[in-house]
C-alpha cells in the first residue's frame, strides 16, 4: 500500500513552528558515501536532492566516508567527514554507528533521512533522541546472492527491523511498495530517483576508445549475477549482431563471476570490458552515443543507470521484470535469459526506426516523471510532516513478515 492517505499517519506537532510549511529545517543524510558522489546511486540522490533543499533554505548535514575531499561544504551541504572500519562487512554499518552518534551528540536535526535497510539499527538511537527518521529501504538487497548466507540473513532482518521501527519507509519504485504492502501490510512513501536529460554531449571520449556515434550497444553495471552481466555477454555471443558490445562495470565480490564473463568476452573481438567508469561526462557520452543500453538489472527498484540512459535519448533492451517494465512504461524490448537475448540484437538492429521512437519516449519519460525537483519536493514535504511529528510507528511496530514467506 503507497501512502497516499496521509490520515493514516499519527502524531502531533513538536511545537507551532513545526507547522510552518515555509520555515527552515534542519536535515541529516546518513548511510552514504556521501557527497561529492562519485560512487553510486545513494551518493547521487543525496548530492541532487540535498543541494536543491539547501537552495530552498534548509540546512542539510551529510555525513561522509571514502573522499579524499575534506572541505566542510559542498553545493551548500554541510560535510561531516567520518572513519568506517576497513572490513568490508562493516564499513557502511560503522561509519552509519558513528554518524548517528555525531547527529545526536552535537546538534538534533529536525529529521534525518537513513539510506539502506542494513542501517535500520541505527534508527531507534535517533528515534530515543526525538530525531524522526525516513529510512530508504533501497531494492530487495537479501535477494543478492553476493552477500552470502549471513549477509542474506542481515539483510532479511535488518529490513523487518526497519519496518517496525522507522517513522517512514521510502520506496523507490511501485514494486518495492508492492512488496512491503504484501510483506508486512505498512505504508510506504513512493519517492522515484531523477535524471537528467542529456542533449547531443561530446563524442571526444567516446571516439578515443575507437568506438563510433551510434555504432555500438552499452550495458553499464556491476559484475554481480543478479545484474546478469553473464547473460548479456552470453546471448551477445550466440548472436548475430554487427555492431559491438561495450561493457561497463566492475565485481567488488566476486572474482569467479567475473572471470566467467572475462572468458566469454576473450572468445568474441566484438566484445570490450571496459571496467569501472567514474569521469560521469565520458560515462554519459558512451549512453548517449550508443544504439542500445542492455540493461540487466532484477532486485532493485528504480535503476539510476536505466534513468541515465533513458535521459540520453537511448533506447534499451531490459530483463523483464516488473520494475523494469514500470520505469519503461513498455517502451523497449525485453528479455529473461541469454537464449532470449541473442536474436533481439539483430532484430534492435535491423529497426532504427522503432530504436528511435523508444529512445524518444524514454527521454520524454524522464523529462516529466522522473525529475530531480520533483523528487526534491517528496522529499521536503516528507521532512516537513515528520518535523510536525507524523509517523507510520504506531501502525507497523508490530509488523512480522508475511506468513506465506513469499519475500
Amino acid at each position: 500500500m503507497v501512502l497516499k492517505d496521509r490520515s493514516a499517519w499519527t502524531g502531533t506537532p513538536r511545537s507551532a513552528t513545526d507547522t510552518d510549511q515555509t520555515a527552515s529545517l534542519s536535515l541529516a543524510m546518513i548511510g552514504t558515501r556521501g557527497v561529492p558522489a562519485a560512487y553510486g546511486g545513494f551518493e547521487t540522490a543525496v548530492e541532487e536532492i540535498g543541494r536543491r533543499l539547501v537552495e530552498r533554505g534548509h540546512a542539510v548535514t551529510v555525513y561522509t566516508r571514502g573522499s579524499a575531499a575534506r572541505q566542510r561544504e559542498y553545493l551548500g551541504m554541510k560535510r561531516v567527514h567520518l572513519p568506517a572500519a576497513p572490513a568490508k562487512q562493516v564499513e557502511t554499518l560503522s561509519h552509519t554507528g558513528l554518524s548517528v552518534l555525531h547527529a545526536i551528540g552535537t546538534h538534533r536535526p529536525d529529521a534525518a533521512f537513513v539510506f539502506n535497510a542494513a542501517n535500520s539499527p541505527f534508527v531507534p538511537v535517533l528515534r530515543a533522541r526525538g530525531i524522526p527518521v525516513a529510512l530508504h529501504m533501497d531494492g530487495i538487497e537479501w535477494k543478492r546472492s553476493k552477500w552470502g548466507a549471513r549477509g542474506q540473513a542481515y539483510y532479511r532482518w535488518a529490513e523487518e527491523f526497519g519496518v517496525r521501527t522507522a517513522d517512514a519507509l521510502i520506496a523507490d519504485a511501485p514494486g518495492i511498495s508492492d512488496y512491503y504492502d504484501a510483506e508486512f501490510g505498512v505504508p510506504t512513501e513512493l519517492i522515484r530517483y531523477g535524471a537528467p536529460v542529456i542533449d547531443a554531449p561530446d563524442a571526444t571520449g567516446v571516439r578515443g576508445l575507437g568506438l563510433s556515434p551510434g555504432g555500438y550497444h552499452v550495458a553499464v553495471a556491476r559484475f554481480e549475477p543478479e545484474n546478469h552481466v553473464l547473460e548479456i555477454v552470453e546471448g551477445y555471443h550466440a548472436s548475430e549482431a554487427t555492431k559491438p558490445l561495450v561493457v561497463v562495470g566492475a565485481a567488488p565480490y566476486s572474482a569467479e563471476y567475473t572471470r566467467r564473463i572475462e572468458a566469454v568476452a576473450a572468445s568474441d573481438p566484438r566484445i570490450r570490458l571496459l571496467g569501472a567508469v567514474y569521469d560521469q561526462d565520458l560515462l554519459d557520452a558512451l549512453y548517449a552515443h550508443a544504439y542500445t543500453y542492455i540493461h540487466g538489472h532484477s532486485v532493485g527498484g528504480t535503476n539510476p543507470s536505466l534513468l541515465r540512459a533513458m535521459g540520453a535519448g537511448t533506447p534499451v533492451v531490459a530483463f523483464d521484470v516488473n520494475f523494469n517494465r514500470e520505469v519503461l512504461a513498455g517502451q523497449g524490448w525485453f528479455f529473461s535469459s541469454a537464449a532470449d537475448l541473442a536474436p533481439q540484437f539483430a532484430t534492435v538492429e535491423a529497426h532504427p526506426g522503432l530504436a528511435a521512437e523508444f529512445a524518444e519516449a524514454g527521454r520524454r519519460r524522464v523529462a516529466s516523471v522522473f525529475t530531480w525537483s520533483g523528487v526534491t519536493d517528496d522529499y521536503e514535504r516528507l521532512a516537513r510532516r515528520l518535523a510536525r511529528g507524523a509517523s507510520v510507528h504506531p501502525l507497523a511496530r508490530h509488523a512480522r513478515r508475511s506468513a506465506d514467506g513469499r519475500g
